[in-house]
């Protein structure tokens, strides 16, 4: 049996929110941000372990307001991030069990994830060794010069919105993570990572619910996209 295991990141400060609650905490439809993201994870038969990852000093909230409060199961560790993204998700990691097979990455503000994609993405992971949900493109993408006039047009049949959760063989990422390490560079996602490495990532359609929570206006849109779910079954 394939072992699958998670490791979400939320260990973000949410800047961009302007509240002074971070959004991962934040209330949607009654339950924080994140209980909805660790929930579907948990819920899914393909998952095994979760590694959630919080801001140091945040540990035990996460653990007894979130994980414990709402029943969330498959909980291995809940270990401190660090200043960066790149460097949550390399502690995240390394608490994972060696027998580990396969990793799923996935952002800690993204609750809407669909339950159906998960084996979708675990099983390109498995086969290829590297994956990442995404969508396409629907608008035109223009590439800008410096002086901020248009330098370009790309081709939009060709582009994709990278989501999460992305999905590696374990001593891939590893590998990819400490390169990263090593060589002090920081890619913008960890599929980003890999790609360095020479590995080609698998792209499987993802839905564009699957939104990340970073403005107030994605609260209000993720509040609007739970409501019309309850009301279709």
């Amino acid at each position: 049996m394939v072992k699958v295991a998670a490791v979400i990141p939320a260990a973000g400060r949410g800047a961009r929110m302007g509240l002074p609650v971070k959004k991962q905490f934040l209330q949607l439809e009654g339950i924080p941000v994140i209980g909805h993201t660790l929930k579907v994870i948990a819920d899914s038969p393909v998952v095994h372990d979760i590694v959630l990852v919080a801001s140091p000093g945040e540990e035990a909230y996460c653990r007894n307001a979130i994980v414990e409060r709402f029943g969330i199961r498959k909980i291995a560790a809940i270990v401190p991030g660090g200043s960066e993204r790149q460097e949550s998700v390399y502690n995240g990691l390394l608490a994972l069990s060696a027998d580990t097979d396969i990793v799923l990455i996935h952002d800690g503000a993204r609750p809407l994830l669909r339950p159906e994609e998960l084996p979708a993405i675990v099983d390109a992971g498995a086969r290829y060794g590297a994956a990442t949900l995404a969508v396409p493109v629907k608008d035109t993408v223009k590439l800008s010069g410096e002086d901020e006039f248009v330098a370009g047009t790309l081709p939009r049949e060709r582009l994709w919105l990278t989501q999460t959760p992305q999905a590696f063989r374990y001593q891939l990422i590893i590998e990819a993570h400490q390169r990263a390490m090593q060589g002090k560079y920081t890619g913008t996602d960890d599929a980003g990572l890999v790609e360095i490495l020479g590995q080609p990532v698998k792209i499987v359609a993802g839905s564009y619910e699957n939104l990340k929570i970073t403005t107030p206006e994605d609260l209000l849109v993720a509040s609007a996209i739970i409501k019309a779910r309850r009301a279709s079954g």
